[in-house]
């Protein structure tokens, strides 16, 4: 640990001290369950330009009822409602008989960054990993990911002892990743046809455009949730990978503290 100069001077003379990076995942995956109904003279799904009921039900009475933990929806009046089965098909018929929406997760792994860092001399370090949701919910899904602490990337000795959050030049992610020489920093990129369009780009400029470039729109990890991808239908049977790059950076003129940096996130997929 660097407690004077004369220790600084000291490390500048061992070139072998290293920083060795590390990113490890909590997962949420919340499920949710929805209904579908056959359209017909009775029931269809209603829309306007902003939005759209996906069912309805002709009855004479229901709403919901409450208490501390649970909330129960009630329908009265209608016929021919429960589910029904044959050696292909289930059906739930009803605007009672919820369809479960499928929505997995095939998580990403835990990143190890490369090459280790030199404490004195600075660098850059490198990592990616991915992950694939699938799901037949007509209105798509949401994933966002949420740094347990702040900064995200911190010695294991000491938490005071870290590499700051990427912060952009502007509203949107940096195109092209970018520190001075006397800063630190960890930052991380989503990329894919789910990316976010906050990470999207024009091949110059993000948060514009349609292109998703590996390793571009770098941003900064934040204990609020932060959107990184999304889609408004359904991606059955295949589901979309989406692969997140990490990248932590020591300036040469910024000493770091030698030893292993961790950060823990936590990566939750939501139905929409």
């Amino acid at each position: 640990m660097i407690k004077s100069q004369h220790t600084k001077n000291k490390m500048h003379n061992a070139r072998y001290l290293k920083i060795f990076l590390f990113v490890s995942f909590v997962f949420a995956l919340s499920l949710s369950t929805f209904d579908f109904m056959i359209s017909t003279s009775f029931a269809q799904v209603m829309q306007s330009s902003h939005y759209s009921l996906q069912s309805d039900s002709l009855n004479f009475g229901g709403g919901n009822s409450t208490s501390t933990n649970y909330v129960q929806e009630s329908t009265f009046g209608e016929v021919a409602t429960g589910f029904s089965s044959s050696t292909n098909y289930v059906m739930g018929a009803g605007y009672q008989q919820m369809t479960v929406v499928v929505l997995s997760l095939v998580p990403p792994s835990p990143v190890v960054m490369s090459p280790a860092i030199g404490g004195v001399t600075g660098g850059t370090s490198n990592g990616s990993t991915t992950f694939i949701v699938t799901t037949d919910d007509p209105a798509g899904y949401t994933s966002t990911i949420q740094a347990s602490s702040s900064p995200a990337l911190v010695n294991t000795s000491s938490t005071t002892i870290a590499f700051q959050d990427y912060v952009p030049g502007g509203a949107a992610p940096d195109y092209s990743f970018s520190i001075v020489a006397t800063s630190s920093a960890f930052a991380f990129s989503p990329q894919g046809t789910d990316a976010d369009q906050r990470y999207k780009n024009n091949l110059s400029t993000c948060n514009t455009g349609t292109n998703s470039t590996a390793a571009t729109c770098w941003d900064g990890l934040s204990t609020s949730p932060k959107t990184i991808a999304d889609r408004a239908s359904n991606n059955t049977p295949a589901g979309t990978l989406t692969t997140l790059y990490f990248r932590a950076a020591s300036g040469a003129s910024n000493i770091m503290v030698n030893g292993t940096y961790i950060a823990t996130t936590t990566l939750t997929i939501l139905p929409l």
